[in-house]
């Protein structure tokens, strides 16, 4: 078993039958995207049927199950609060890359 750091998030690499797995609990992830509170990042999730929205915001709260991330509208010159959980990094839905 090998240890890795991805994007701020402990993930525990495992080597089975030749095959690579990666497990990530969601108390590690809740830890992580609670350390960086206050950063600044870019989130890339994923729209379905090969779409994805690419945005850079600003993480701003932590809760149980979802964390916070204000975007600015470059359109309309305001911010928005865009909720994600923490399931969603795990599964890929959502990246997250500090910036």
């Amino acid at each position: 078993m090998t240890t890795t750091i991805k994007c701020g998030i402990l993930i525990c690499v495992c080597y089975i039958s030749g095959y690579l797995m990666v497990r990530a609990s969601v108390g590690s992830v809740r830890r992580a995207v609670a350390e960086h509170v206050g950063s600044k990042v870019k989130v890339r999730s994923n729209l379905g049927r090969h779409k994805y929205d690419v945005t850079e915001g600003v993480i701003t709260e932590t809760y149980p199950c979802i964390f916070l991330v204000q975007v600015k509208n470059a359109e309309e010159n305001s911010y928005q609060t865009v909720s994600y959980s923490y399931t969603d990094v795990i599964t890929k839905d959502v990246q997250l890359t500090l910036c």
